[in-house]
């Protein structure tokens, strides 16, 4: 392809996140002759980011990711135009309209509901979007437009795993089980938002009021008060339950005299600004023992409670991670089950596949590579790529045809999703914050049942509505006004940040194991399936939906292969092209 230079210079690009593969993005296209460029992060340079993302130096940690690529990259080009926001790529303002005014969008984002934002703003704004990912040695590169092929929803992705409550709460017997109690019950208890039910607000709890502060009460004092029931009464009264322990181990009571915390409780270096530091722990890879991970557990609830509520889990946020940490290895205390070193219970908490630079820097060339065809008019050249050694031929780049738009997709095709749940047991807040925005991405939805408004949001709602919309939170689907929603009831949904609107037709059903199905509901698209056959089809592995610090890779291995060996056999050409694949 013969490249024009003026074109390539005149391009309006926006590349959305500046991390792993967003600077070697921005580097790749300033060389490339691109000169009019955005790029977008809400992040901040940490100290873990310096291995691979060059653009960054050890004096720019806590600056922003945008702002400091932007300034190196104009050292050496500095014939660019680079608007550096720093921002979150969901914000209102970054609407259809200002995604128009741009000719393709580049993603480098880390996480699937951003990603699913960005899609659906380029399906509106009609604006070509280029997608990749990375973990490990493994990548990916791969092209959407509307109607012209699939958009980035057309397959389905991995979800994250659940776990059933009772394993979390009492029986854990794996590492991670600890740490998702540590990250999603016990933190969100702690410091979330105060108003939300928890599955720790059990009747012993709430009787001893074991995570209610008291008035006047210290950091410290509310945090040796939490450890005292959490890993200690608690467990005693597990322990009472013998039907539970017939055939697991029994867990062990811990006390604080046992750990150390019976005396006057005092920290090494009290300025130090996180938790483990201020008990001279420095060593993130070290496994700290039952003592230490008393004192840190004490020391990062008392920082923490003193936050405004809610606090928001961040696993960049130290004091929330040596929290995590520390519960999570008390736990495993408990139960016999081997304690993990900060490190590792970052990559379990972020579910995190830590990133290698090369990776980084194949992916960028290959969407700068997919962003020219782009702005030179050649859509039908565009391919997937994909970064993986195949297995029979050895090749490391894995190319494939882009796949037409999935008539099935709720996103570019407008069908029907199906929410199969128990609608006696299932809330109107668990259709909004589980279904909406945790399990679809739906950035800020409302839902019409019928004639009736059942869930809005918006800044311009009065006071009363926000209050009416709340009440119906608590209500399950079944007694919602106008008759419930039952077996078959289709509600319409919509997301105008978004311009998305789709149907969901509610499926009723009332007995749920809880070991299969933790979550309490089910997905499923206009092709109604049994729930084991959308999981044996999904093959993706818990692997796929890890995420490094700054990249996802969405895609199974083997569903990589078959599908670029099933193109080749099917493309007439296959033959006179495997030249230039190679």
């Amino acid at each position: 392809m013969e490249i024009d230079r003026a074109r390539v210079a005149r391009a309006r690009v926006l590349a959305v996140g500046a991390g792993g593969i967003g600077c070697e993005l921005l580097k790749t296209l300033a060389l490339h002759g691109f000169e009019n460029i955005t790029t977008m992060d809400l992040d901040t340079i940490d100290v873990s980011n310096l291995n691979r993302q060059f653009l960054f130096r050890k004096r720019h940690v806590g600056m922003s990711k945008a702002e400091v690529a932007r300034e190196s990259v104009m050292k050496f080009q500095p014939r660019a135009t680079i608007d550096a926001t720093r921002a979150n790529v969901k914000e209102a303002r970054f609407d259809k309209e200002y995604f128009k005014s741009f000719d393709v969008v580049l993603n480098g984002l880390d996480n699937l509901e951003a990603r699913r934002h960005v899609n659906r703003l380029c399906l509106a704004a009609e604006v070509p979007l280029v997608e990749s990912g990375t973990t490990g040695y493994k990548g990916q590169v791969t092209v959407h437009e509307r109607r012209t092929c699939a958009c980035f929803e057309c397959t389905e992705k991995p979800t994250p795993k659940s776990y059933p409550i009772c394993t979390l709460r009492d029986t854990p017997d794996k590492p991670i089980h600890c740490v998702v109690y540590a990250k999603e019950l016990l933190f969100s208890k702690l410091f979330g938002d105060v108003n939300t039910e928890s599955d720790l607000d059990e009747q012993e709890a709430i009787e001893a009021g074991a995570f209610r502060r008291n008035e006047g009460e210290t950091g410290t004092d509310f945090a040796e008060r939490v450890f005292a029931y959490v890993f200690g009464s608690k467990i005693e009264g597990l322990l009472l339950k013998d039907d539970m322990w017939k055939s697991r181990a029994k867990p062990t009571p811990l006390t604080t005299s046992g750990v150390g915390l019976d005396g006057a409780f005092t920290e090494t270096l009290p300025d130090a600004k996180s938790a483990r530091r201020a008990h001279g722990l420095l060593d993130t890879h070290a496994v700290w023992n039952t003592s230490e991970c008393a004192k840190v557990f004490v020391s990062a609830t008392a920082r923490l409670i003193e936050r405004e509520r809610p606090v928001t889990f961040d696993k960049d946020d130290d004091d929330a991670m040596e929290f995590v940490t520390a519960v999570s290895n008390l736990r495993s205390a408990n139960y016999g089950i081997p304690a993990q070193s900060l490190f590792d219970a970052k990559g379990m908490a972020g579910n995190i596949v830590h990133a290698v630079a090369t990776t980084n820097a194949i992916v960028s060339g290959l969407i700068v590579i997919e962003a020219l065809k782009i702005i030179h008019n050649q859509m039908d050249k565009t391919r997937y790529t994909f970064v993986l050694e195949h297995p029979s031929n050895g090749r490391f780049l894995q190319p494939l045809s882009k796949e037409d738009p999935n008539p099935k997709c709720s996103v570019c095709s407008n069908a029907r999703v199906e929410l199969v749940c128990n609608t006696n047991k299932f809330t109107k807040g668990d259709l909004i914050k589980k279904v909406l925005k945790g399990r679809l991405s739906v950035h800020a939805p409302s839902v019409m049942f019928g004639s009736s408004q059942i869930h809005e949001t918006g800044d311009d709602l009065d006071e009363d509505e926000v209050e009416h919309y709340e009440a119906l939170d608590k209500r399950t689907l079944s007694a919602l006004p106008g008759g419930g929603v039952v077996n078959g009831t289709i509600l319409a949904v919509d997301d105008f940040s978004q311009e998305f609107t789709f149907e969901l037709m509610v499926t009723h059903r009332e007995e749920w194991d809880e070991e299969n199905d933790p979550d309490g509901f089910i997905i499923r698209g206009e092709d109604v399936k049994a729930s084991e056959a959308v999981a044996e089809e999904a093959t993706e592995t818990e692997a796929a939906g890890a995420k490094d610090d700054d990249e996802v890779l969405l895609m199974d291995d083997e569903i990589e292969i078959t599908d670029v060996k099933r193109a080749r056999e099917d493309d007439d050409d296959a033959k006179a092209s495997k030249k230039q694949r190679a």
